[in-house]
Formats: C-alpha cells, sequence, structure tokens
C-alpha cells in the first residue's frame, strides 16, 4: 500500500503545526488507498546541516542523518505542513529536507500551508527546493489564513470549505505516488 508521511514543519514551542498536523492526518486516516503517518520534526532534532559529504552521495556519517534518512525513504509521498517565515517556509523544515537527496527522489509531495496569506509564499519556495530534488510537486494546496482559520491566532478551526481542498490534495499526492512507484523500483533495482 502507498505510504504518506505528513511532515509537521514547525519544532517552535506553541506551534499551530501541530494542529494542523493532526487535522490532515484526521482526514487522511480514513481513506483507504493509502496509509498515512505524522512525521513530527521534534523526533528528529536535526543540528544545522552537519554532514561532511553532500547527501547526494548518500554516504551518511551520523546517526541523526541515518535515522531521518530511514524514515524518509520508507514513504512514498509527503504531505508537508509549512508555516511562513519572513515569506518563505521554517528554517527547520529548509534543513530537514536538505538532509537528504535520493531518499525524496520520484516521490510526491503536496503542501498544507498557513500564515497571514494562508502560507502561499512558503509553499511556492519550497515548490522551488523540491523540484531540485526529483519530487512531484501536486497542483492543489491548502493555504490557511492566520485571520480565519485560527481563533485568536493560537486555535485551529478551519472552515469546513478546507476540506474540499485537502481532499483533492490528499488525492493528487495518493495518485501521483502511486504513478512514480516504477521510478523509485527502477532506482531501488539499480542501486542493488
Amino acid at each position: 500500500m502507498t505510504k504518506i508521511g505528513i511532515i509537521i514543519g514547525s519544532t517552535r514551542p506553541n506551534r499551530n503545526g501541530e494542529q494542523v498536523a493532526k487535522w490532515v492526518f484526521d482526514i487522511a486516516s480514513k481513506r483507504s488507498d493509502a496509509a498515512f503517518e505524522l512525521v513530527d520534526l521534534r523526533d528528529y532534532p536535526l543540528p544545522h546541516y552537519d554532514e561532511p559529504i553532500p547527501p547526494s552521495l548518500g554516504h551518511y556519517q551520523y546517526e541523526h542523518t541515518k535515522a531521518w534518512a530511514a524514515k524518509i525513504a520508507s514513504f512514498d509521498g509527503f504531505v508537508m505542513v509549512t508555516p511562513e517565515y519572513n515569506h518563505s517556509t521554517s528554517g527547520v523544515l529548509k534543513n530537514a529536507i536538505d538532509y537528504l537527496y535520493a531518499e525524496w527522489n520520484n516521490k510526491a509531495v503536496g503542501f498544507v500551508s498557513y500564515g497571514g496569506v494562508g502560507g502561499a509564499r512558503a509553499a511556492e519556495h519550497l515548490r522551488l527546493v523540491v523540484g531540485e530534488l526529483q519530487m512531484a510537486d501536486v497542483r492543489q494546496q491548502v493555504a490557511l489564513s492566520m485571520l480565519t482559520e485560527f481563533e485568536n491566532y493560537t486555535v485551529f478551526k478551519p472552515g469546513d470549505y478546507n476540506r474540499a481542498a485537502l481532499d483533492t490534495l490528499l488525492d493528487q499526492v495518493v495518485a501521483w505516488s502511486t504513478a512514480l512507484a516504477p521510478l523509485r523500483a527502477t532506482k531501488e533495482s539499480a542501486a542493488a
């Protein structure tokens, strides 16, 4: 079965991303076309990139990198839940992405973003990054405004209209993850 990781892209205290990611997971886990798992960056405390060899070569020295690589390699696709910080994604999510290369290749990704303008600029930045990692980013995005989807900017209360956008995003991530499976299998057999 296709396996999709839902990455919580913030680690700060009192983060809003955990509420958003749990909403995504609760809806996704009712589906029968894929298995979904929350991936919390707090569980993978990566220092600023510290590997001596570029990730594209796949020779990881440190245990924190090996654990992160194993987790990401276990998925066929992703939903990245990202805040918008200064017109971009969070530093911790960008750092986690930069740690790896092959583990991201030929996998689909969708973005659920939140911020003053729905986190749209964070998602656009991530689209550039994941393209370099040979990921297929899906068109649908869920953009959640801090003004309308959060009570007092802290309690997540999504409007019902967000459900249709999330369902479409999940449809696309699962479809593309499934469609890319032959490319992942070819790469895995070549590496063996």
